[in-house]
This record gives C-alpha cells, structure tokens and sequence, in this order.
C-alpha cells in the first residue's frame, strides 16, 4: 500500500513537470510569439487549438505538418510560416501538448 501511495504521489507530481516542459519547448521554439494557452495572440490559443480538433483521430499528424509547413486560412487571414527550426520529433511533442490543454 506504501508503494502505490508513493508511485502516486510522483506521478502527481511529473504531470506539472510534462505540462511545463511543454510551454518550455513551445516557448523554445519561438510559438509563444503568435500563441499562448489560454488567450489569441497573433494565432489562435492552444485551449482553442485543443477544443477544435478534440476527438479527431488524424488530428495530431495534421497539426504536425501545419507546425513544419505552415497553414494559412484556418484560423483567419494571417498565415501561419513554416517552423524550420521544429524538428519533427519536437512537433509531435509539441502537438500532443497542445491537444492535452483543456478548456
């Protein structure tokens, strides 16, 4: 019984640690210029993100190549550029991140 309250208890507490080296990574590689988690920026928040490709299983390999190549028309009439400097590791990182902030 020991060991399950201990595991627990370290389970809680690396899950702040994964939410926060998303927004590290996200903040890294430039996205916190245009976006933000709860709030738009210049592109939509990440909540909203989330919200509108919930449920979708294609989801995370259509927004991995929207971060790599760019997307215009999505959300508005400012495109969003290509990520050069996004692997495509840290893109799926990145969106799967992304995909687990909730409203």
């Amino acid at each position: 019984m020991k060991r399950f309250i201990l595991v627990s208890m370290l389970l809680g507490a690396m899950a702040p640690a994964m939410a926060d080296a998303g927004l590290d990574l996200a903040k890294a590689k430039g996205c916190t210029a245009c976006h933000a988690v709860a709030t738009k920026v210049v592109g939509p928040a990440y909540k909203d993100v989330a919200a509108k490709y919930a449920g979708q299983k294609d989801a995370e390999g259509k927004l991995v190549q929207k971060v790599l190549k760019g997307s215009s028309g999505v959300w508005g009439a400012i495109p969003m550029p290509a990520n050069t400097q996004v692997s495509d590791g840290d893109a799926h990182t990145l969106v799967k991140w992304i995909l687990s902030q909730k409203k």
